[in-house]
């Protein structure tokens, strides 16, 4: 590192010697010009946990309701609930729709499906149950990663009678839940909040669900929203604070945080489309200072539906180690220009995007093991994308 400036060379002694960076590390590195070895700090953390070993794996995406009681000024996705699903582009899926969706992409080769959706302010919290063991029971090695902390918290003010975080989590995960996704985090700041998000619970209701997954043996992933109105010393808060709860579940041994995922806010038909959202060099040092900042998560994924594939490639040199999947279909945000929910990628053009990044391809499962295909797979997963087009 001996371009490194000098305002990042105490930092970049930490970094090689394998030390915790501290709060006002992470705002320093903010707040630093030199983006450039900001960069080659977290491309080394990322060669020192993976070597140039790039993840990616087979998915599909359900949003089954975009019916949301809550009115998050950052969320394109909600719509008021209506009796008629024609209305106000509001829709619900039935579990039988579900679980015919999640059977067509286990039978293409998908070893994941990833669920969640608004909180719809009708349907029973035996619907959720019944998702998941419909799914199980018609896939049964297909992985459900499924439902946020938000998500988890109305199943127990919907349940009759009401059940706490714990006997929700162990209900579904009898049903068949696998692992939870890290959706609803945003931002661990009380001003963002209350300015952005108030109806929705705040971090003390988000970690409670993690904590109480990662006791009963359930991994999870972690999430932070920026780009909106959030400040550089909020989001080194909101990472202090994940990898505090990292460390905490790691002493326990049960379960933790597999993988952090940044989501970059996209301002487009939210409430804040005045703002600009983040740059792309805004998501690279991003990118780069979450991998940084959390030395005890493994995993860095870049969500190449947010982060455009192009960006998301060019950030496997900047700290990422996990380029996501397929999604096939996803409901929430459309970014870059687009206006559909299909948003796909196959996993040979995936593939390609990560060799030609300099990386070395490995298809993982939910949980990072790697998968090991034979000839009939392959040809399953050149079919992908055709399949999809036709349903």
């Amino acid at each position: 590192m001996s371009t490194t400036t000098s305002d990042l060379q105490s930092i970049a002694e930490k970094v090689g010697a394998g030390k915790r960076l501290s709060y006002e590390d992470g705002v320093r590195l903010y707040e630093s010009p030199d983006i450039h070895t900001i960069g080659e700090l977290a491309n080394m953390v990322r060669e020192r946990l993976h070597g140039r070993t790039t993840y990616y794996n087979i998915n599909l995406h359900i949003n089954y309701t975009n019916y949301c009681v809550l009115r998050c000024q950052f969320c394109s996705f909600y719509k008021p609930y209506s009796k008629s699903d024609d209305q106000n582009g509001g829709y619900e899926l039935t579990v039988d729709q579900i679980v015919e969706r999640a059977q067509h992409a286990y039978h293409q080769g998908a070893t994941e499906v990833h669920i969640v959706g608004g909180l719809h302010p009708k349907l029973p919290f035996n619907y959720y149950v019944d998702m998941c063991r419909c799914i199980r029971q018609a896939c049964p090695k297909l992985h459900i990663k499924a439902f946020t902390a938000i998500e988890i918290i109305h199943f127990t003010r919907i349940s009759k009678p009401r059940l706490s975080i714990q006997q929700v989590l162990e209900r579904l995960r009898d049903a068949g839940l696998g692992s939870l996704p890290g959706g609803g985090a945003e931002i661990f700041d009380d001003r963002v909040h209350d300015q952005v998000f108030k109806s929705k619970v705040g971090h003390e209701g988000w970690f409670d669900v993690h904590r109480t997954a990662h006791q009963l043996g359930i991994f999870s992933n972690a999430t932070m929203l920026y780009g909106h109105i959030e400040k550089p010393t909020e989001r080194i808060s909101h990472l202090i604070k994940l990898r505090e709860h990292q460390d905490e579940s790691l002493a326990k041994g049960n379960a933790h945080f597999n993988c952090v995922v940044p989501l970059p806010f996209i301002p487009q038909g939210s409430e804040l489309a005045h703002l600009p959202g983040p740059t792309g060099m805004d998501d690279l040092r991003t990118l780069a200072i979450v991998r940084l900042m959390l030395d005890n998560v493994a995993h860095l994924k870049a969500f190449w539906i947010m982060q455009s594939p192009k960006l998301a490639q060019v950030s496997l040199n900047w700290g990422v180690d996990d380029f996501d999947g397929t999604v096939v279909y996803y409901d929430i945000t459309k970014g870059h220009g687009q206006s559909t929910t299909h948003q796909e990628l196959s996993s040979d053009r995936i593939k390609r995007l990560i060799i030609e990044a300099g990386g070395v391809p490995v298809e993982r499962d939910t949980l990072y093991q790697r998968v090991v295909r034979d000839e009939s797979d392959r040809q399953k997963n050149l079919q992908w994308g055709g399949e999809f087009n036709r349903h």
